[in-house]
């Protein structure tokens, strides 16, 4: 089994006894602790505590309780289980990188919060998983559309602003184009106070499929692309409007996809839609806002499960869930 496996009461004897724990670290061939829930223990806040603060993502296996609300992520069979650590085992970097990312920034305001995402996945951009990644990746050059008009069309109907995301023909892809047309869009929302309603679609079979991969790759340096994302974060604009924002979605809504839409106060979504966080395979994070803004709707041990995981989300399971507010035909 990939990983250290425990029980209660090894975590409650390393929580006392630290320097008998065994050597967790991404760097090693213990990149992740599965701890079995079951059974009780008379003190589980040491237990608790310990475990979060392991370098590494905590699995828990079975029923939640004190001790599994501290772990990173909860798994309802080893099997599954297994599944998440043989996903972390494959690039434990980022993997270790995203859970504390997610553990800090749970008590943090939303603007700190998107400092701190950007910095985590600047950092990964200079790493050995994301540099093996684009290496065999990298693309020859930005895919072209085939789509008339501007990348996002803006539509003024008295207090309402409708925005519709504009190339279907490459999935609604976020591009640095259509990024910076949605920030100035939204932008503009946040100046104008006759603008009472803003609403956002996309065009196509999808709302979007994310960030373009033929664009990794395309920035000149990790520290210029932090920068612009703290200038040019379409999620971060949304955050400004977000009470007279809502979103509707549909078919795919993969990384950027949903992560831009989960700082809205209403997403709408069609039932066949579907919801996806792929980054881990890249050896990167969500770093368009969704380890804050998904992770405000759904709880960091869900938004850990869906990176680690990379498993498609229903609509119904997202309604369940809270990352989406309802459901339309």
């Amino acid at each position: 089994m990939n990983g250290i496996h425990a029980t209660l009461e090894d975590v409650c004897r390393w929580a006392a006894f630290p320097a008998s724990a065994p050597d967790l670290s991404p760097l090693g061939p213990a990149a992740c602790l599965l701890v079995s829930l079951d059974g009780d223990i008379d003190h589980p806040a040491p237990a608790a505590r310990w475990l979060h603060g392991r370098p590494v993502p905590v699995i828990g296996v079975g029923k939640r309780s004190e001790v599994g609300d501290s772990c990173d992520v909860l798994a309802a069979t080893v099997d599954e289980a297994q599944r998440l650590a043989e996903r972390v085992a494959r690039t434990p970097i980022a993997a270790a990188v995203l859970v504390r990312l997610l553990r800090v920034t749970e008590r943090l305001d939303v603007e700190s919060a998107l400092i701190a995402e950007s910095l985590a996945y600047s950092t990964l951009q200079e790493g050995p998983e994301y540099r093996e990644w684009l290496s065999l990746n990298r693309a020859p050059a930005p895919a072209a559309h085939r789509d008339a008009g501007p990348a996002v069309v803006v539509t003024r109907d008295g207090d309402a602003l409708a925005l519709e995301l504009n190339r279907p023909s490459n999935r609604n892809g976020m591009t640095v184009e259509m990024r910076d047309a949605l920030v100035e869009a939204l932008h503009l929302a946040a100046a104008d106070d006759g603008v009472r309603r803003v609403s956002i679609r996309g065009r196509g079979k999808c709302f979007s499929t994310g960030g373009d991969l033929t664009e990794f790759g395309s920035a000149p340096d990790p520290a210029t692309a932090h920068i612009v994302r703290t200038l040019a974060l379409p999620g971060r604009a949304l955050a400004a409007v977000a009470e007279r924002a809502e979103v509707h979605v549909h078919g795919a809504c993969v990384g950027s996809g949903i992560e831009f839409p989960a700082f809205a106060s209403r997403i709408v979504a069609r039932r066949t839609a579907w919801f996806q966080l792929p980054e881990l395979q890249f050896g990167l994070i969500p770093g368009a806002g969704g380890c804050v803004g998904i992770a405000r709707r759904i709880g960091r041990q869900r938004t850990a499960w869906m990176v680690l995981s990379g498993a498609r989300v229903d609509a119904p399971t997202a309604l369940d869930w809270g990352l989406v507010d309802a459901l339309d035909a």
